[in-house]
């Protein structure tokens, strides 16, 4: 049995990620009480092993979303439950997909859609029940296996994500993303190594190089050329090399590497196009995604 379970602030996407993972054939179960996680499981597992016949049988694809809407002391209890899912003679897979935001978007969506937030019974105002989620979620916000930061996704780029890390991943196999950013726009929250590339050569600063980015033939002429930038390309994929390895016999199924200059139009780009180039051939999950450049 493959099981997915979806967790995050309010907001964020998690119903998307939820419609998703139904279209592509798990059997999804929206807002589960944590307390009822073990015998949810136990449940649909004793279904599949005994009537052949059911609809549940034909699904060895489960998601779940469990969130705030939960009493604190279950989902404080929540990382102790899912260790207890793989006792006894069951086989699972598990993946924790945490969505988070910034509270500043989050602010945004709720006021465009007028919607009441969750919390708002606890909280006084958008901006105190946003806080006090938070506050909530921290118990298992570090579960997670796999972390999206949808504070710069559009609605088709979260489910572009979501299929990626989810539908095209094998099993045991680990996902490795590279992202471009700009660090004046802030870093992504769902970023697990994170370079600074503000030290290199930068094209902004040769007139006629500006306009393009780093995906762009006259950027990268000149950035190859740069010896610095080279370096730097390497250093990182040593790095990259030596210790991957490591997160994935820590069961990790996803690595996320973010690449910051200023902007992130130029140098971020052309390397993060140039480490994915090196990796998707030795691997079977690679994927780039320029969150300046929205390419």
């Amino acid at each position: 049995m493959k099981l997915i379970i979806i967790s995050g602030k309010s907001g964020s996407g998690k119903s998307t990620a939820i419609q998703v993972l139904e279209d592509i054939g798990f059997y999804c179960i929206d807002n589960l009480p944590a307390a009822l996680l073990q015998q949810t499981i136990h449940y649909l597992h004793s279904t599949q092993s005994t009537d052949k016949n059911s609809q549940i049988s034909t699904q060895d694809k489960i998601a779940l979303c469990i969130d705030a809407r939960n009493p604190l002391e279950n989902l404080e209890q929540l990382p102790q439950i899912i260790a207890e899912l793989n006792k006894g003679d069951r086989k699972i897979e598990i993946d924790f997909i945490y969505l988070d935001a910034s509270d500043e978007i989050l602010i945004q969506r709720y006021s465009a859609t007028r919607r009441r937030h969750p919390m708002a019974n606890q909280a006084q105002g958008l901006q105190s029940s946003i806080e006090y989620e938070n506050k909530v979620l921290a118990p298992i916000a570090d579960l997670a296996s796999i972390r999206i930061d949808t504070t710069h996704l559009s609605l088709y780029e979260l489910r572009d994500r979501i299929k990626f890390r989810v539908a095209q991943r094998t099993e045991q196999s680990l996902s490795l993303q590279f992202i471009s950013f700009g660090f004046k726009h802030g870093v992504p929250l769902d970023s697990d190594i994170v370079y600074d590339l503000r030290m290199l050569p930068n094209p902004y600063w040769v007139p006629e190089l500006r306009s393009f980015n780093g995906r762009q033939q006259p950027v990268i002429t000149f950035l190859a050329g740069q010896p610095l930038v080279t370096e730097m390309i390497s250093d990182i994929t040593n790095y990259i090399e030596k210790w991957l390895p490591h997160f994935k016999t820590n069961n990790r199924s996803y690595v996320t590497v973010a690449l910051g200059c200023t902007g992130g139009q130029h140098r971020s780009v052309y390397i993060a196009e140039q480490l994915t180039k090196h990796f998707s051939p030795l691997m079977d999950n690679v994927s780039v995604y320029h969150r300046e450049t929205k390419s």
